[in-house]
């Protein structure tokens, strides 16, 4: 049978695996599809930690070992987390070797909590790549304004940075821009730049989410289910325009490699729509899609693998011009709305894991 994320992966897109978990790790899912379906990244947030971690035993023996040490529920997360990580990193390391660093990466977010603090954004992105210790991990920083601060600093200073929570157009040129001057200030202090390594994680389904709720009720409501790929399609159009000219290719000839789109939030809310929407109609070269399990085993089995992502730009356009033209304030949807819930719902899940640890914490110590 016919794997069609190798199709894709031919097509110039990376697959990467939206999941992390002790479990997928310790069974050989993780290996498996790296082996045999080419994953060749991970992502990571604290939704998918506090899922991982408070409803699975597999972390116990790691808990009971931590807290004769600790109490301290942030502590204890992030030494359980730095495990995942690195051995995910370990099993990509192969990965990022044959591709000269190019993929094989594994992303680990800072605290929503400094989310809007480009200071304490930077000193944590720097402690977290010092404690892990592994040249394949990006930081995850978010897309907020003083995430864009941050990020230029970071790229200055050799941190590779997953840039996170995107949505708009306009934030995604900012960061770009971002990425390119940080390397410029890393060149012009003698430092290398050719290992230099940075994905723009641009949110897909959620654009269609909140659009969608706002056109119910107008005469254009066969506009649903349209914004997301046509969003993502102009900042493809953005991405390809940056990333080209003398400018670009003074830096790329020092080495640099251009910063990647990433799809995130790939998988298809809407029962309504194809389980492979923003799988198929987003394909294309220098990009990466990063799906959850559910995708992957529908991309696998039925997406069809078609240079899609630079198609029908003029359409997109349009489509979201029609959209504006039906009443709907797409720019403070993507700027504003989908970044503050966003960063809240990392925040609301980073809490719930913290206090769940801290209840496990209690529950094994009693049991000792």
């Amino acid at each position: 049978m016919s794997n069609r994320l190798r199709e894709i992966e031919a097509l110039g897109q990376s697959i990467w695996i939206d999941n992390i978990s002790r479990q997928l790790l310790d069974d050989g899912d993780m290996r498996r599809l790296v082996e045999e379906d080419g994953i060749s990244g991970v992502t990571s947030n604290p939704t998918i930690f506090e899922k991982a971690m408070a409803h699975s035993d597999r972390y116990d023996d790691a808990f009971r070992e931590t807290i004769s040490e600790t109490r301290d529920p942030q502590e204890i997360f992030e030494r359980l987390a730095y495990a995942d990580i690195r051995d995910a990193a370990d099993l990509l390391r192969p990965v990022f070797e044959r591709t000269h660093g190019q993929d094989g990466y594994v992303s680990f977010e800072v605290p929503a909590s400094v989310a809007f603090d480009s200071e304490k954004t930077i000193e944590a992105a720097q402690r977290y790549k010092a404690e892990i210790d592994r040249p394949n991990v990006l930081i995850k920083v978010p897309g907020t304004g003083e995430g864009v601060q941050a990020f230029e600093a970071l790229s200055a200073l050799g941190v590779n940075v997953n840039v996170t929570l995107l949505f708009a157009v306009e934030r995604y040129e900012a960061i770009a821009e971002a990425f390119i001057k940080g390397l410029e200030r890393r060149a012009e202090n003698g430092e290398s730049i050719d290992r230099s390594a940075s994905v723009a994680s641009f949110f897909v389904s959620r654009v269609d989410g909140k659009v969608d709720k706002a056109l119910e009720g107008t005469d254009r409501e066969d506009l649903r289910g349209k914004a997301a790929v046509a969003n993502a399609k102009i900042a493809y159009e953005s991405f390809q325009r940056i990333f080209s000219g003398p400018r670009w290719e003074a830096l790329a000839a020092k080495g640099a490699r251009v910063q990647r789109p990433l799809w995130a939030s790939t998988s298809t809310k809407n029962p309504d729509y194809p389980d492979t929407l923003y799988v198929d109609e987003l394909i294309g070269p220098d990009t990466v899609n990063t799906m959850p399990d559910q995708t992957i085993e529908a991309a696998r089995d039925h997406a069809t693998a078609e240079r899609t992502v630079d198609q029908n730009v003029e359409q997109a356009h349009q489509t979201i011009k029609d959209i504006e033209a039906a009443g709907v304030d797409v720019e403070r949807i993507v700027m504003q709305e989908l970044v503050d819930e966003g960063v809240k719902s990392f925040a609301d899940s980073y809490d719930s894991l913290l206090q769940s640890i801290e209840e496990k914490t209690s529950e094994l110590a009693h049991a000792a």
